[in-house]
């Protein structure tokens, strides 16, 4: 009798868990751990956004209308990732937003107000949404900075006078012409203000204009967030990266042309269906006339779409069907697949080709955003997760006690009215039938506050299943070392906080 004992068999490996014919999510699948040989701070989360944009974290802000304009934009790239600016606005405001988060290299980003010395301020509506109204010579940012009136103070002085009429700026203001150029950094403007004893300096593009300013609140606010744990996303130009999203019309050929004047570095083709005639005459487009300028496309949950795209030129692939919180495609048109699936499938004839992919949706922690990187992504694309940052678009609201903001899905009824229906080919239909909803997020904070807590869970997962880098978790789970089990319900209530009176979930 052969006593010797059989090979150890545990788990399943991808290639088998993922064809047997079932549609799986991120919480459906689990790794199993692996090997530990290394400490989590070595973990190298650095990756290709797309052929050749390499990116130092494997984040990518989603192009819509309430995650992704300039704020944001300059947070994901100070925090080494990178943000799509959405095209649910006019080509030049679009081109304008991608202008103003590269104006910068810091994440600190306001709307300026501008006014002469000789203006009136007859309230605080004058102030807009800004702090501070910079003065200059001509009241344009053309001209020099003379100083600046802040709102508090000028506030306080109108309570204390008797005429509660207009004023003039000169009355109010502070002078502190004090300017540096737009490329200082966080640690070179504290450094300024410190040595010029000022509490705000203007941000000075290469030719003069006044783009914006910097307050010493604004850096210690900054200073007193989380140590960035990977350099910014920084061009060849010194400037943040930014990508954009464009559509397949053919009015989308004039908003790339003034996307490329503004130095957008990458453009995403944004569609719920890439695999249409009309995403591929596009992407043969943007390669012939911007060669220069890598082109992503989707989004795609099947190796057949992949293949169509990556035959016609593209440079990544956007994977994900009715997988985002506020998204109802696979409800309504009874289209799409589980998110898992759809990643594994998609990079698994995408890297073939040095592809990358970029995995769209259903992201709600750190373990999904492990488990699709794991399984084939070189990024991961975040709306609801970064809506209600700070840096996302929108003014906060209160709702039942809670402090939020508005998140949308771009197949919304309330967002196709602005334009976003051409993303699902409904533009010229008749009648508009709504593939997605619009609710409320609450309050997260900055995203530089709390990003830089879910990449070190990340990096922590990536060291459980023996893991170095991205490019070392695809090895392993292409090499079927690296195994994985599908979840039942109750595997999945054990696996999350349960069995408890009452607790305080917090992560940082």
């Amino acid at each position: 009798m052969d006593l010797t004992p059989p090979p150890i068999e545990d788990g399943f490996t991808a290639e088998k868990l993922f064809n047997q014919g079932f549609s799986y999510t991120y919480d459906d699948v689990i790794f199993l751990p692996h090997y530990i040989d290394f400490p989590s701070d070595d973990v190298n989360l650095s990756t290709n956004l797309s052929r050749n944009l390499r990116l130092s974290v494997p984040l990518v802000a989603s192009p819509m209308d309430t995650v992704s304009e300039s704020a944001m934009a300059a947070a994901m790239a100070s925090l080494g990732g990178i943000a799509i600016i959405h095209s649910n606005t006019t080509a030049a405001v679009q081109a304008s937003l991608v202008r103003a988060a590269k104006s910068r290299r810091v994440p600190i980003l306001h709307d300026p107000v501008f006014l002469p010395p000789s203006a009136e301020i007859t309230s605080v509506d004058d102030f807009a949404d800004s702090p501070f109204i910079l003065v200059t010579e001509s009241g344009n940012s053309k001209s020099n900075l003379l100083g600046y009136v802040s709102r508090d103070n000028w506030i306080n002085l109108k309570t204390n006078q008797s005429d509660k009429g207009g004023s003039r700026v000169h009355d109010y203001l502070v002078e502190s012409p004090v300017s540096v150029p737009w490329s200082y950094d966080l640690a070179k403007i504290d450094e300024t203000l410190n040595e010029k004893k000022a509490n705000l300096v203007g941000l000075v593009r290469d030719d003069s204009e006044l783009v914006d300013f910097v307050s010493r609140e604004d850096v210690d606010r900054v200073k007193g967030y989380p140590k960035l744990l990977a350099k910014g996303s920084v061009g060849a130009n010194g400037e943040w990266m930014v990508g954009a999203a464009i559509g397949t019309r053919e009015e989308d050929k004039e908003r790339l042309e003034q996307l490329v004047k503004a130095g957008v570095n990458v453009v995403v083709l944004d569609s719920s269906q890439g695999n249409s005639v009309y995403q591929l005459e596009m992407i043969k487009y943007v390669k012939k006339v911007y060669p220069e300028v890598d082109v992503i496309g989707g989004n795609v949950v099947t190796m057949y779409q992949a293949e169509n795209l990556i035959q016609a030129g593209v440079d990544g692939l956007r994977v994900g069907m009715g997988s985002g919180s506020i998204c109802t495609t696979q409800e309504v048109c009874a289209v799409g697949r589980g998110q898992a699936t759809a990643v594994y499938k998609v990079s698994s004839i995408a890297y073939k080709s040095g592809v990358p992919v970029i995995a769209d949706g259903g992201i709600s922690n750190s373990g999904h955003i492990v488990k699709a990187l794991s399984l084939g992504a070189s990024t991961v694309m975040m709306g609801s997760f970064l809506a209600g940052s700070t840096e996302a678009p929108g003014a906060y609201e209160y709702q039942n006690g809670q402090r939020v903001k508005k998140y949308r899905g771009m197949g919304s009824l309330e967002a196709m009215t602005k334009g976003s229906d051409q993303r699902y080919l409904g533009d010229t239909a008749k009648l508009k039938i709504a593939q997605g909803v619009v609710g409320a997020v609450k309050d997260k904070g900055s995203v530089l506050k709390f990003v830089p807590y879910t990449l070190q869970a990340v990096k922590q997962g990536f060291q459980d299943i023996g893991a170095n880098s991205l490019q070392s978790a695809h090895d392993l789970l292409r090499s079927r070392v690296l195994r994985l089990e599908v979840r039942t319900g109750a595997a999945q209530v054990e696996g999350g906080i349960h069995g408890l009176v009452s607790y305080e979930k917090k992560y940082y």
